[in-house]
């Protein structure tokens, strides 16, 4: 299967790779890691005229902290992510979503942005960044707008970035005092496969032992985009936690979520198994939260 024809570009800067996205009005695809657009190019999936790498570009890598948030860059990848010693320190969820990803080929390819603007509805990363509260710098010639990451998605394979624009960087705040976060993941095997449902979990303690102030539940694979679990976090809101509770909230996300029977899985079995991996994802988050108090 050999890839079609089109013109390579590699320019060295943000702003040249945003002069192209303009110039070319959508006949341009942009090249991280290249596991999703080289293999969607061979099998003709979309074609493009143009390839805007952006490997070169310095300022799109690294993780920093800055005025009580961290900076992802849009081109880290994701075995860096997950062994990032800031990550795994401040948003274990993500770092746990990170190391699932893929073979360890894939990992060493693949980029958080590549990851979330692939929009595919079983990705690995987009639960967690939801639950954290992350969200993505989109740049353009002229100017950048900073967005929820929950707000990127549109349906399967589809995000509101513009076609001149430019994912650039993640920006996640500090974790609230005494909170935690858990990534949950089931597929047919237990490594190197595509999510049949995945749940990330958020919960932030008031003290700690106190009850919860703040919960975000978010299920992937299980809709057409990642989606929050309304039911599931109004229970939670107000409680102290408990084994009760978690189930109760686990119950609540099952009927939160809206799946499809396909070849992986039948909707009935996913939409069981979501009770069990939030379940699982809450109780991570509080060990974490507690671990962190």
């Amino acid at each position: 299967m050999l890839l079609p024809r089109f013109d390579y570009h590699e320019p060295g800067s943000v702003a040249n790779v945003c002069e192209l996205l303009s110039q070319f009005k959508g006949d341009g695809k942009v090249l991280a890691g290249g596991t999703d657009l080289l293999v969607n190019l061979k099998k003709k999936v979309f074609t493009t005229a143009n390839v805007i790498s952006v490997g070169k570009i310095a300022d799109l890598k690294g993780v920093d902290k800055k005025n009580g948030q961290v900076r992802i860059g849009a081109r880290e990848n994701v075995a860096d992510l997950a062994e990032n010693a800031l990550v795994k320190k401040t948003f274990a969820a993500l770092a746990s979503g990170a190391g699932w990803l893929g073979s360890p080929l894939v990992r060493n390819l693949a980029t958080i942005a590549g990851n979330v603007v692939s929009a595919r509805p079983a990705a690995d990363l987009p639960p967690s960044l939801i639950a954290y509260g992350a969200e993505a710098v989109l740049q353009k010639t002229g100017g950048e707008r900073t967005v929820p990451v929950e707000s990127l998605f549109t349906g399967p394979g589809a995000t509101i970035l513009a076609q001149d624009e430019l994912l650039t960087a993640f920006l996640l705040p500090a974790p609230l005092p005494n909170s935690g976060a858990g990534y949950q993941k089931l597929g047919v095997r237990e490594a190197l496969e595509i999510s049949l449902v995945n749940v990330a979990a958020f919960i932030a303690l008031d003290g700690p032992d106190g009850p919860i102030k703040a919960a975000r539940v978010v299920l992937g694979s299980v809709a057409p985009t990642p989606i929050r679990a309304p039911s599931a976090e109004n229970a939670l809101i107000g409680e102290k936690p408990s084994d009760a509770l978690f189930e109760k909230a686990a119950n609540a996300a099952s009927g939160d979520s809206r799946p499809i029977d396909d070849f992986r899985g039948s909707a009935a079995y996913r939409r069981a198994m979501v009770g069990v991996l939030t379940k699982r994802a809450l109780d991570a988050a509080l060990k974490d939260a507690r671990a962190r108090s």
